[in-house]
């Protein structure tokens, strides 16, 4: 190859490789697509005092794990009797415990109870793929929902293991980092993100909101960049309330039998929350 070709040549991969960059920074996040049903709309909070509405709190009514019929709440929640957090991890597989989808739950002294799960949000025919997570795929959304919606739909129609953690926190923590993710929630509707796989996902928003509340509460670390073993540095870090090892606690708050025992029940939450006996 003569100079001038190699001049060229470099010259082309250049313009090539910038062209690339151009195209990739132009890319921008939509919340105008076509979405599959599960997230196809965006929850909206209006805080005010002690008080706060949300608006498309998800509670479909579930017959199978992709067979629902769509139900959206308006609900009020009084923040002075937020009373409880809980951290729910699902890992995906049994052979490797590092995939996993994670989020948080609260409960109120009213018996309530209201899911947050960050979510890489998907078009029809899309499913999720960490490596397509990585190159703006999906946007990024904050699914509020109802106990036996978010939950149930999880421990009782599907293979996947459910654990719901209780977290240790004081009560203004809690109501701090349920009006931030509520917050963030907001702001998503009008500035749409992309989600991402490392840094932009369902535990690195848990784990920022965390420590937006309680700063250097939680390292960062390949344990949380790897949501199925989150459970384990929370215990290390004392944050699930529980005298168990990591193993007692896994095998105490595994929910998937009373799950489905319960999944009809109105007192779902609660249910799923007692002791599990023997077996269960």
């Amino acid at each position: 190859m003569t100079q001038n070709a190699r001049r060229y040549l470099l010259i082309g991969l250049v313009l090539a490789g910038a062209a690339a960059v151009t195209a990739w920074t132009a890319i921008e996040p939509r919340s105008d697509r076509r979405w599959i049903p599960e997230q196809a709309v965006l929850p909206h909070a209006a805080i005010g005092g002690r008080t706060v509405r949300i608006g498309n709190v998800r509670n479909f009514e579930y017959v199978a794990r992709h067979d629902f019929t769509v139900r959206y709440d308006e609900r009020n929640y009084d923040l002075t009797k937020l009373v409880s957090v809980w951290y729910v991890l699902t890992p995906f597989s049994d052979s490797w415990r590092g995939p996993a989808h994670s989020f948080v739950s609260f409960g109120f002294a009213d018996s309530q109870f209201v899911s947050i799960s960050v979510e890489a949000r998907r078009e029809p025919g899309e499913t999720y793929d960490a490596v397509k997570g990585l190159f703006k795929r999906f946007e990024l959304m904050y699914v509020v929902g109802d106990e036996r919606d978010l939950i149930g739909q999880r421990a009782a129609y599907s293979t996947d293991r459910v654990y719901l953690y209780p977290i240790k926190a004081k009560p203004e923590k809690m109501r701090e980092m349920f009006v931030a993710m509520l917050e963030r929630a907001n702001k998503l509707r009008a500035e749409p993100e992309f989600y991402n796989t490392l840094t932009n996902n369902c535990t690195s928003n848990v784990v920022s909101h965390v420590n937006q509340v309680a700063p250097n509460t939680v390292p960062g670390g390949i344990k949380t960049i790897l949501p199925g073993y989150t459970d384990e540095v929370a215990h290390r870090l004392g944050l699930i309330d529980t005298d168990l090892d990591i193993a007692g606690a896994r095998d105490r708050y595994l929910i998937n039998a009373r799950a489905k025992q319960f999944i009809r029940d109105s007192a779902f939450s609660l249910r799923i929350r007692e002791p599990a006996s023997r077996g269960s």
